[in-house]
């Protein structure tokens, strides 16, 4: 999107501000009696995002309601995994939501690619995954292992090779 700043609803009352040092609370320039939050904008050098369906364009299909075009919008670059490569991806096509090969970089295949998150219609989220990377976040030596059994030195062909079995089973 290009701009410096972006005002945020919702954070006003919270204990962000203890925590993080891009974002104030700054008169509404429209409405002298409301205070509202205003963020530093975040621009990307580059984001990954994971598509349903993409074509080799770079047209796509992402998750439904999330932020993932807006991202996209305000990166540099953005590379897209999907979980298939299609002939044709156009605004009309249904689930999920469209973004144009106009801001995207580049598109790779990546069949289970959000693991250990879910894609509706392809497989179900890994909770015994995800309970297993949140135990290891606790301290550094849980999270250095978890690093070492499924990151550090390994393919993403050893990875999904380690974690398939789960994955593939189909979503409900």
């Amino acid at each position: 999107m290009g701009v410096p700043y972006i005002p945020v609803r919702g954070l006003a009352g919270t204990d962000v501000f203890e925590r993080r040092d891009d974002m104030i609370m700054a008169k509404n320039p429209f409405d002298a009696d409301e205070v509202t939050v205003v963020a530093v904008a975040q621009n990307p050098d580059v984001a990954i995002l994971h598509a349903r369906k993409a074509d080799k364009d770079g047209n796509a299909l992402l998750r439904r309601h999330g932020e993932d075009v807006m991202i996209a919008q305000a990166s540099k670059r953005v590379i897209i995994t999907a979980e298939e490569i299609v002939d044709r991806i156009t605004p009309d096509d249904i689930g999920g939501d469209y973004i144009s090969a106009i801001n995207v970089t580049a598109v790779v295949h990546t069949p289970c690619g959000a693991h250990p998150t879910g894609v509706d219609g392809y497989y179900d989220m890994d909770r015994e995954h995800i309970e297993e990377y949140i135990a290891a976040s606790t301290d550094d030596k849980s999270f250095r292992a978890y690093l070492e059994r499924y990151v550090i030195g390994k393919t993403e062909a050893e990875y999904q090779a380690m974690v398939t079995e789960r994955v593939l089973e189909p979503a409900r």
